[in-house]
């Protein structure tokens, strides 16, 4: 026989065997004292007191063979069980199934003219059978029965019905019980995760609101005002009203997509509208050079369809460089390189020092750098390459520019399992 594969079979018994205990309500607990365990205690008590009474009665009625001490000790060991079955129902029930074995060794059955196995030992079995059921696995239970009627026919073949009808009556019992228990837990997990969504969802509205509020309307107000600003000046030159103009197309555009985002905030949905990707950079470089600057673009590889994450992530970083090198290097010439790889995507932005001649605009220190008031574009760029399993480096450059290296995953088997789309910045 392989000592292995015993250990490995007797293990499942062992192992793993007794769920914990499920909440006491309210009403069955004073303070730290739980009042089952103090009814178990009371029981053991009382059925101690009557069995040693039953037992000493027997004894003396056929001529005292066995001394107060082993009946004491007999009752004791069959009555403790119960005592211990609500913190330890499987070792409360071995220990009451064992005494009652080793009581019909000690006092075979039939010698004291009273029954096989006395009322409250049966009593107390039947008790511990029933934590068991509640508590314990579906093999557990099963093998408890089994123990049960042989032990029963080891003890006494003549009460083998009976033991039968005990363990069925216990066992039938923790089972209603337990199935009641794992229905009404399974509500409160429900109402419980009910409750959380809901928190969230109002989180989420709460933060739509504050968005909508602060952010949506200075943006109007900065369309309004560049809709407005050329009709100011007298014989405004053109440049001046195609300048004002794109001010305002940005400022709308910008409303229109911070309102897409606060929608998916309040519905709690996926917004049907598709999101930008790579296949939109010309309009994003377009903007960035009406912005001031000038852009050169360049391609290496074999253009491959990009996941949705890479391809919206790719974009907003390339958008969130271009804003940087427009609001802290006006004027300043921006390289923006794609590099399609077999496994992944490169991007490289780069931006020089040089300013139009006369500007004063400040020189770009470092493309995520904060001004008063600004955000936390590097932060949000490198944020959106981590949640891919990428990454990203950034830093100035010997000639005083700055430069922002982005590796994003493209095999779908490298990507996380599971990432938001619309994180940041």
């Amino acid at each position: 026989m392989d000592v292995k594969a015993v250990s490995r079979f007797a293990a499942t018994f062992v192992t793993d065997t007794t769920n914990p205990p499920a909440p006491r309500p309210r009403w069955l607990r004073r303070g730290r004292y739980d009042l089952v365990e103090v009814a178990d205690v009371i029981t053991a008590l009382i059925c101690f007191a009557a069995t040693n009474s039953t037992l000493t009665d027997e004894n003396a009625s056929h001529h005292g063979h066995h001394g107060a001490g082993l009946l004491a000790l007999l009752a004791f060991v069959t009555c403790a069980p119960l005592a211990l079955r609500t913190r330890f129902p499987l070792s409360a029930w071995a220990s009451s199934a064992a005494a009652l074995i080793w009581t019909s060794l000690v006092i075979p059955p039939g010698s004291l003219g009273g029954p096989t196995v006395p009322v409250t030992g049966a009593l107390v079995y039947g008790l511990c059978l029933y934590a068991v059921t509640v508590r314990c696995r579906p093999r557990i239970v099963v093998a408890a029965a089994a123990v049960t009627v042989a032990g029963a026919a080891f003890i006494d073949p003549g009460s083998t019905a009976s033991a039968i009808f005990l363990a069925a009556v216990s066992i039938l019992l923790g089972v209603v019980v337990r199935v009641r228990g794992s229905g009404v837990r399974r509500l409160e997990e429900q109402e419980r995760r009910h409750s959380g969504e809901r928190a969230l969802l109002e989180e989420r509205q709460r933060i739509a609101r504050e968005l909508h509020d602060v952010v949506a309307h200075h943006m109007s107000v900065i369309a309004i005002q560049a809709e407005a600003a050329p009709y100011k000046a007298a014989d405004a030159p053109p440049e001046l009203v195609e300048s004002f103009g794109e001010i305002r197309a940005s400022a709308l555009a910008g409303l229109a997509e911070l309102r897409r985002v606060l929608g998916v905030l309040r519905t709690d949905g996926r917004d049907t509208a598709p999101q930008p990707g790579l296949a939109d950079l010309d309009a994003l470089l377009d903007s960035a050079r009406s912005g001031g600057v000038s852009v050169t673009v360049t391609r290496s590889g074999n253009p491959v369809t990009l996941p949705e994450g890479v391809d919206l992530s790719a974009y907003r970083i390339v958008q969130e460089a271009l804003s940087n090198a427009m609001r802290h290097a006006p004027g300043s010439h921006v390289w923006l390189h794609l590099a399609y790889c077999p496994d992944s995507l490169v991007l490289e932005i780069r931006n020089d020092a040089q300013a139009p001649a006369g500007s004063t605009a400040p020189v770009l220190v470092a493309s995520g750098a904060r001004a008063v008031g600004g955000g936390h574009g590097l932060v949000g760029m490198r944020e959106r390459a981590t949640m891919l399993g990428g990454s990203l480096e950034a830093g100035p450059r010997e000639d005083g520019g700055f430069q922002v290296t982005a590796s994003l995953p493209v095999s779908s088997s490298k990507l996380p399992v599971s990432s938001s789309e619309e994180d940041a910045p």
